[in-house]
């Protein structure tokens, strides 16, 4: 975090939630880094020759942040959760644009590294993305666990923290919501 004071980010997560646009500009630099390492993670599952850097990406999530008209979000751990599904959307966009441009199956994503889920192939990011879209039709809160756990890399902590329920639930929901995701690429062929 560098210079910065103790809440800090807190301040400005709090002060973009009341409306001050400028706040998002003045956390921009301090939460930098940690965006960049989002960013990084998610295309390590992409294709080599992906045409997005992980600084791009974190400058099209934050024009995509500043665009936002109304936003709830009060502590790091939502932020960062919020950035990083941002980030995926437009991955998913841009799977979706070359799809159209190439007619082919969409790009390829190794969830290898991926913690835990633990996927034995290479995965379609469109298919990856409607299995999630399935998932939040059943249990909106189970793809929210995803979502931070796996795209934010957020601890489980935290995401208990930010979704305002126990460690426990937080740990069911992501074994539940592995298993129904691993089905679903797997019925996709995948």
């Amino acid at each position: 975090m560098g210079n910065h004071e103790p809440g800090e980010v807190t301040r400005l997560l709090a002060e973009w939630s009341c409306g001050d646009r400028a706040a998002l500009d003045r956390l921009l630099p301090i939460v930098y880094s940690e965006l960049r390492r989002i960013a990084a993670a998610h295309l390590r599952r992409e294709r080599r020759e992906h045409t997005l850097q992980p600084t791009s990406l974190v400058h099209e999530a934050y024009l995509n942040l500043a665009d936002q008209q109304s936003v709830d979000c009060r502590t790091r751990a939502e932020f960062f959760a919020i950035a990083a599904n941002v980030m995926r959307q437009i991955l998913v966009n841009h799977a979706k644009r070359r799809k159209c441009a190439k007619r082919d199956a969409g790009h390829r994503v190794t969830l290898e590294s991926a913690v835990a889920l633990e996927f034995p192939k290479v995965l379609n990011l469109l298919e990856l993305d409607k299995a999630l879209d399935k998932l939040a039709e059943l249990s909106r809160r189970q793809c929210r666990v995803v979502e931070m756990r796996f795209f934010a890399g957020l601890r489980e902590e935290d995401i208990a923290d930010v979704l305002g329920i126990s460690l426990i639930t937080v740990k069911r929901d992501w074994r539940v919501a592995k298993a129904m995701l691993r089905n679903e690429l797997r019925g996709a062929g995948l």
